[in-house]
């Protein structure tokens, strides 16, 4: 998932260290790999802990709903530590609580418990939070503000790196070793461990290194707006009310789609694959979102954004209704083209609905952080639906989400002043 895109007017760069930004840029880069890396492998824990624990859909998409509740519970806390703090120090804070959310995988196993294991999400995603918090307007500010956006797609470019590389790492350590091991639930649980100990030890190796380094100190600055209104609210604004629902929905179906992959591909009449080759697919979806953000940057300089998400959604509706409708290979590699399409969207909606806030953009920026819960809730959702109507047929869900996006691209993104 793209990192969150928080626009920040309210901060500036010491003058006495603005030669630093390439350097602190190169730094940051490692942040949106690591947690895009960590957010991606919860589509290969879902199979896992649902065999391992014998679970329905439903109870298997609590991994994503405890991950991605955190956003929901966590942001406004981790805002005001990070203005308490600082960036730096807030970046430092969310690397040790993420790692502490790692370490927690090695009692959840030991104990063969799933609670533990989903509280255990529900730190690492804590810490998760801290980060985006921390990094995203930090790097909106280490250079011009025209050019922000171009940087924030750059290390959001990492990012989707992170969650192309992951479902092959979380496919040899986790699922080939169940896969190659006649052993007990408990000792498939303990698969697990090994692998997030040493994402533990990269976040505290990550904590010491950022505590260490010199980069850029950013002071907060009285906000000017001489044509936008004190008074009034960003909710009075119904382009970013529709915004926030454009990001639950879009988030909610981006992660669902990716949660489903491993099962659907394993489905006899779609692929009939093994979880371990089945994970391995998993980097096509979000390998094509990296690939599509290159494309979708180039093509919004020519064609207005709204129109091009637009299309993207209403090709996205079109790929899963294909891969609704039909089996075999034509099922999995059109839902793994939804990944392409699903590139520009974040990115798009969050800027198309803070369009004219003016001073009320901070509190837009919050109001569409928290619609990222969207993750947590249509996940859930469409395990119920998986467990009552199939797997298959529970990709309707994705299919209503896209189609509100597509609506507002071309109608309910235009500001109304």
């Amino acid at each position: 998932m793209a990192g969150v895109n928080i626009p920040t007017t309210n901060a500036a760069v010491s003058n006495s260290t603005t030669g630093n930004y390439n350097f602190a840029l190169t730094s940051l880069t490692s942040l949106f790999f690591m947690w895009g890396f960590i957010t991606c492998l919860n589509d290969i824990l879902i199979p896992h802990l649902k065999g391992i624990f014998d679970l329905t859909f439903t109870q298997a998409m609590l991994v994503q709903f405890c991950f991605f509740g955190a956003y929901f519970v966590v942001s406004i806390p981790a805002g005001k530590l990070v203005k308490t703090l600082g960036y730096q120090k807030g970046i430092v804070v969310g690397l040790v609580v993420a790692a502490v959310g790692c370490l927690g995988f090695y009692p959840a196993a030991s104990m063969h418990s799933y609670p533990v294991f989903l509280m255990a999400l529900f730190i690492l995603a804590s810490g998760i939070t801290i980060l985006q918090v921390s990094a995203n307007p930090y790097v909106s500010c280490l250079g011009k503000a025209e050019t922000a956006s171009s940087r924030l797609t750059m290390t959001q470019a990492f990012n989707s790196l992170g969650t192309t590389v992951a479902p092959f790492f979380g496919a040899y350590l986790i699922l080939d070793e169940v896969a190659n091991a006649m052993a007990t639930a408990q000792e498939k649980a303990a698969m697990v461990q090994m692998p997030y100990v040493f994402l533990a030890a990269v976040l505290l190796l990550l904590a010491a290194i950022f505590a260490l380094l010199k980069l850029p100190h950013i002071e907060d600055e009285q906000e000017h707006d001489e044509v936008s209104n004190t008074t009034g609210s960003a909710w009075q604004y119904s382009h970013l009310v529709l915004g926030a629902v454009g990001i639950f929905v879009y988030v909610g179906a981006e992660v669902a789609i990716g949660s489903f992959l491993v099962n659907f591909f394993t489905d006899p009449n779609i692929g009939g694959l093994s979880e371990s080759n089945a994970a391995k697919y998993i980097a096509y979806y979000w390998g094509g979102a990296m690939v599509g953000r290159f494309i979708g940057a180039g093509v919004m300089q020519k064609v207005p954004a709204g129109k091009v998400l637009a299309f993207n959604a209403s090709t996205a509706v079109l790929l899963v209704l294909i891969s609704m409708l039909s089996s075999g290979q034509l099922a999995m590699w059109s839902i793994l083209l939804v990944g392409l399409f699903n590139s520009v969207m974040f990115p798009t909606i969050f800027s198309l609905a803070v369009t004219g806030l003016g001073k009320h953009t901070s509190q837009g920026s919050g109001i569409l952080c928290l619609a990222i819960v969207g993750g947590a809730i249509i996940p859930l959702v469409q395990g119920a639906l998986a467990d009552s109507i199939g797997v298959q047929n529970s990709f309707f869900l994705p299919i209503l989400c896209y189609g509100f996006i597509a609506y507002y691209g071309l109608v309910g993104s235009k500001p109304k002043f």
